[in-house]
């Protein structure tokens, strides 16, 4: 028996978010935020701690410095459960890495400092621990630069040893979506990018278009599209499922949110449109409170939002049954 559900690499960080900013944003002046939060962030943090949230064994590889950020996000991966035995302290004057996020009208500018967090490489790695999982997931691949040369051979390893693959690519940085990239697909049985990103990956500004030519390339393609929810596909063959209605206070994480649900219910066995329907439930929950993780932290309020839903989707189910 696997010791862990699932075994992610990468980033640990912290998200500092500021709302209720002004209209206008001029330069050389004191502005002032009406509300702030600091959290755990980093896309494979926040998504190895809703899996644990969400009642997966799961095990983090991570670096952070011997700091207060550090020690901020350690300890609350610790407490969402993720077991951090192989994580790795980098010991230099650069620090643990921070986001600065800007709630702006109806957009959100982020600032990125990195700090040490994105040089985890080869040398980090427990192989042993990674392979004691039925699954990995990887998120964040154009930011791993320490790593990046390494995943092929880190995935075949995976592949070897009886895993299952799952890669969120993120947004590339320098929008070039190289071909080290598409070399990878080869090991991924799902990869799981939003929209906008498999258009970027394609090279395609039609998004259906892109979404067929990109599902050609990987056993299971997993497209998160935002309020129009998400889908899937596999072996040609196509499954829908609506986004969940909520009063959001910002979408800081809802994809790897998303993530954390859908793998859950994939590692279960459930149908797609399952996996799809339990993704677009944790992406929702997230999006109930500031960033990636926070509204995950209250697991009344977890167990209360997921049991409300599920006995409105049975309820659905009984009434379209009778029809």
């Amino acid at each position: 028996m696997s010791r862990f559900d699932v075994t992610l690499v990468g980033e640990a960080n912290l998200d500092l978010l500021l709302y209720g900013l002004p209209a206008e944003l001029p330069a050389d002046r004191e502005l002032v935020a009406e509300g702030m939060a600091l959290t755990l962030g980093g896309s494979p943090a926040i998504t190895a701690h809703n899996l644990a949230s969400l009642g997966c064994k799961t095990g983090l590889i991570t670096a952070v410095s011997d700091d207060q950020f550090g020690t901020r996000c350690l300890r609350d991966l610790g407490t969402a459960g993720v077991d951090l035995t192989r994580m790795a302290r980098k010991e230099d004057n650069r620090g643990t890495g921070v986001s600065v996020l800007l709630q702006h009208r109806d957009s959100r500018r982020t600032l990125t400092y990195p700090g040490n967090t994105v040089d985890l490489c080869w040398a980090d790695l427990d192989l042993d621990y990674l392979a004691s999982a039925r699954h990995f997931h990887l998120s964040s691949y154009f930011l791993q630069t320490g790593l990046r040369e390494d995943v092929p051979k880190l995935f075949a390893y995976l592949k070897q040893a009886g895993l299952t693959i799952s890669v969120d690519p993120n947004d590339d940085p320098l929008g070039l979506w190289d071909n080290s990239f598409f070399l990878v697909l080869k090991y991924i049985d799902v990869l799981m990018p939003n929209q906008r990103e498999a258009c970027e990956m394609m090279r395609d500004s039609n998004a259906e278009r892109a979404i067929a030519r990109l599902s050609d390339l990987v056993p299971v393609l997993v497209v998160k599209r935002g309020t129009r929810g998400a889908t899937a596909i596999e072996q040609g063959r196509r499954f829908e499922a609506e986004a969940i209605a909520v009063t959001p206070i910002d979408a800081i994480g809802a994809g790897d949110s998303f993530n954390a649900g859908f793998l859950r219910e994939w590692l279960r066995g459930s149908p797609l449109d399952q996996c799809l329907r339990f993704g677009n439930l944790a992406g929702a929950f997230s999006t109930t409170a500031a960033g990636g993780v926070e509204a995950f932290r209250n697991r009344v309020r977890l167990d209360e939002f997921l049991s409300r839903h599920a006995a409105a989707e049975t309820s659905v189910a009984a009434a379209q049954a009778k029809q």
